[in-house]
């Protein structure tokens, strides 16, 4: 069950999740609203949020409403719950996500990235509309926010009136200034666009990335990661070699979008790459999702330990299938012999 799975301990299980429910659609509402207003844990919640706002059907934002209503929400749900707002603040509906979103913005007892995630939410708005809430939080006493006034607060404006022209013209044309401007109009039209425009995107988005200082590039890859599950997502390899070359060359984690989107399509060409940065891995989260991600194509690959790329993989780094075969992975495959 996909619901259940956005309850699982490994992120790749979870995104994995996200993605195929957001694909179900309109059929998966009710089930995502209902976790998404349980006492269940923090993640999973915020899981089912971010698929109810990938989805954007208006049902969910009477439940997202309802979380920020609370003012002791968890921050990771509330913020989740803000990604929701934020889709219908344009719409019939809009004046109560625009209320909801200005109070927890203004809200300087609430956690600063439930703040932050507010005002964001809010970023959709005409800056005409925003300018009251801009003056009044100009002079908070929190840095972050007062930052995030400085620079605009309004830095999705442009995103989400036209998602699927924001990807054509940056597969045509330029990319946007700002990454996550393009990352929303993915999440919002990418089930939508001709597969060859996404793969544009993430080619384009891939040069953009080396390009930019190294503080930048985290935010592209963020973008370029949510091409590819948006590729993915549609059983599309178009870009499985930026997948793998991608995680080949990592020195460090990646999102866990690239994870997820290998999880979905990833074939055996990328087991070495996996297994390659799974052997340099020091960070313990990074190694387990890759195990995880390993563990996923290898069950839905049907491979054994006798294919020629995972015997190469135990010629290569001596006993690295045993460690990434076994572990403690949610839905991990049963072992081949």
């Amino acid at each position: 069950m996909l619901v259940a799975d956005l309850s699982a301990g490994s992120a790749v299980t979870r995104e994995a999740a996200v993605a195929r429910l957001t694909v179900i659609g309109a059929r998966a509402v009710e089930r995502l609203i209902a976790l998404a207003v349980a006492p269940a844990e923090a993640t999973a919640r915020a899981a089912a949020f971010r698929a109810l706002e990938a989805i954007a059907d208006p049902r969910a934002l009477s439940a997202a409403l309802q979380v920020l209503d609370e003012a002791d929400a968890d921050a990771k749900v509330a913020i989740a719950a803000a990604g929701v707002a934020h889709v219908f603040v344009r719409g019939a509906k809009g004046a109560f996500a625009v209320d909801r979103l200005t109070a927890v913005a203004l809200d300087r007892a609430r956690p600063e990235p439930v703040r932050l995630a507010a005002l964001r939410a809010l970023g959709d708005l005409e800056h005409s509309s925003l300018a009251p809430l801009l003056t009044s939080l100009a002079e908070d006493p929190n840095a972050a926010v007062r930052a995030e006034v400085r620079a605009g607060g309004n830095r999705g404006s442009e995103a989400t009136a036209d998602p699927a022209g924001i990807l054509t013209r940056a597969a045509e044309e330029e990319l946007p200034a700002d990454p996550d401007v393009l990352r929303r109009a993915i999440v919002h039209a990418g089930n939508a666009v001709a597969l060859p425009l996404l793969l544009r995107i993430v080619e384009r988005v891939r040069e953009r990335e080396a390009q930019e200082p190294a503080a930048r590039r985290p935010a592209w890859a963020t973008t370029r990661a949510a091409a590819h599950l948006a590729l993915a997502n549609r059983g599309s390899r178009l870009a499985v070699y930026d997948l793998r070359e991608s995680i080949d060359a990592a020195t460090a984690p990646l999102p866990v979008e690239f994870l997820a989107a290998l999880a979905l399509i990833g074939d055996a060409s990328c087991l070495e790459a996996i297994a390659g940065a799974h052997a340099r891995a020091r960070d313990r989260w990074w190694r387990e999702h890759l195990a995880d991600a390993f563990r996923a194509v290898v069950a839905r690959e049907k491979l054994t330990r006798r294919h020629a790329a995972v015997r190469k993989i135990e010629k290569k780094w001596k006993g690295a299938v045993d460690e990434l075969w076994s572990g403690g992975a949610t839905n991990r495959p049963t072992r081949p012999t």
